[in-house]
């Protein structure tokens, strides 16, 4: 009598119909989300969902100040987008970027006062679009339960903060 042969361990598991249910949902929220949170910014002011985070970000840092180095963190971006993505804040008169003067190999990102003003103005259309989109859809059992999702997948910075 011949032994089975020994499983493949490099073949796939495939995804089973609960598995591909959750997979499907997931996707579809990461891809279809931004977009959504976005188009009411970009009405109201022509921001990026990328740019608002950008500036609301440096608009809760002590001062209005962050190093670049954290705020690529906090944004999920990488250091040479974030720089892009500054460089037309600053064009636009809301952002300044200056050497750290704590430490030179660093840049800080300062929010300007009008970049300030324009934060403060477009804040309530996006925590409208955040309501009518994710929170008031939910229960807070759903709630709940999506902080505990993100926070196993770990797409929550852990230091980030409670007011967003």
């Amino acid at each position: 009598m011949a032994a089975d042969p020994e499983p493949d361990r490099d073949a796939p598991r495939w995804l089973d119909a609960d598995e591909k249910e959750a997979w499907t949902g997931l996707i579809s929220l990461a891809l279809l989300m931004p977009g959504r949170l976005e188009a009411p910014l970009h009405q109201q002011s022509g921001l990026t969902l990328f740019e608002y985070m950008t500036l609301s970000q440096i608009s809760e840092a002590p001062g209005r100040v962050i190093r670049m180095s954290e705020l690529a963190y906090l944004t999920n971006g990488s250091l040479s987008r974030l720089s892009n993505v500054v460089k037309r804040l600053e064009q636009r008169g809301w952002v300044t970027r200056s050497p750290d003067p704590a430490d030179g190999r660093y840049t800080l990102a300062a929010l300007t006062d009008a970049g300030h003003e324009l934060v403060v103005s477009t804040a309530p259309v996006h925590v409208r679009a955040v309501r009518e989109l994710v929170l008031d859809p939910l229960n807070k059992a759903d709630r709940q339960a999506l902080a505990r999702i993100a926070a196993k997948l770990r797409t929550r910075p852990s230091d980030y903060g409670q007011a967003h």
